[in-house]
């Protein structure tokens, strides 16, 4: 397996593909996100990846299935001769056997996250028509359920637990199943969905760190006071409580780790009280984290805390 670790939160796995993973008929076989900034080479670390997937700019045919999904910039994604321009949001479907490339534009760059497959699952979906190559590019929007799931795969692939394989392709499928339910619906959320679904983008890709209203809402270009009505009415919580929900939920994937302390996972997530932090997972979930902890790992009682 070819792991990379790189500046601007780059990380790909290459990943060996093992008999049991082909009897699924389901096998995941790279995932990665890579920021390229503005006015640098694309892909970066270009040699650190695998031959047949260093010319994604030039032109390149992959034996392979991918789902990219771009978060931040601008770009191009060329395909069967058909040009489409990529912008936040956007979702490129690479089909085996089909040429393509795609690259940010030079004066933007871009942050793209992306998971590879294959398997006669995936390519049955594309003999009956499911998948179609003339649906490969689909407007998501920015969306904090689509990071997330990205952010799963990495954290599978990474971690490569038990029938990891089997996991990440459930949340490969769901990937599919979102972008074929944009594609067949053939509709756009409205204005204030959008401002919700960017809001929940920007909460979810900065969990690790405090919340600032005043700053997200000068993103989305309303004030505060606005923003967090709009966001109550789609969701009935403050912008505040769906924050504080997303670090439990990303606290209970963390304590899941066997070698991660509670105070490890309180300061990760931006928390400089450790019982402040464990006070608030109790009040959310029930139990406090270092019992959580111990129920996963009923062995390493005394590593808990």
């Amino acid at each position: 397996m070819n792991d990379f670790y790189g500046e601007q939160d780059s990380v790909f796995h290459y990943l060996p593909v093992s008999e049991e993973d082909e009897k699924l008929g389901m096998i995941c076989t790279t995932a990665g996100t890579v920021t390229t900034p503005a006015r640098r080479e694309y892909p970066p670390n270009r040699e650190a990846h695998p031959g047949p997937f260093r010319s994604v700019a030039e032109g390149r045919v992959l034996p392979i299935f991918q789902v990219i999904y771009i978060t931040q910039g601008e770009g191009t994604f060329n395909t069967d001769g058909r040009l489409y321009k990529v912008r936040p949001g956007s979702i490129m479907f690479v089909l085996p056997g089909h040429a393509h490339s795609y690259k940010p534009l030079w004066e933007t760059g871009w942050q793209e996250y992306w998971a590879g497959f294959m398997g006669d699952y995936f390519t049955r979906m594309l003999v009956e028509g499911i998948i179609s190559p003339q649906h490969v590019f689909f407007d998501m929007g920015l969306r904090d359920d689509l990071l997330s799931i990205y952010k799963r795969i990495l954290e599978e692939v990474k971690n490569q637990q038990p029938l990891y394989q089997l996991r990440t392709c459930s949340a490969i499928l769901t990937i599919l199943a979102e972008m074929l339910t944009r594609q067949r619906r053939g509709d756009r959320p409205s204005y204030y969905q959008q401002i919700v679904e960017k809001a929940k983008f920007l909460m979810e890709s900065r969990v690790e760190s405090a919340i600032s209203l005043p700053d997200i809402s000068g993103e989305l270009g309303i004030s505060a006071s606005r923003f967090n009505e709009i966001f109550k009415t789609y969701t009935a919580m403050t912008p505040y409580q769906f924050f504080i929900q997303l670090k439990i939920y990303r606290a209970e994937r963390l304590l899941e780790q066997e070698e991660t302390s509670v105070k490890e996972v309180s300061l990760s997530l931006g928390f400089e009280d450790q019982y402040y932090f464990s006070r608030l997972f109790k009040n959310k979930t029930g139990i406090a984290p270092s019992e959580w902890k111990r129920h996963l790992h009923p062995e390493n009682r005394e590593n808990s805390t």
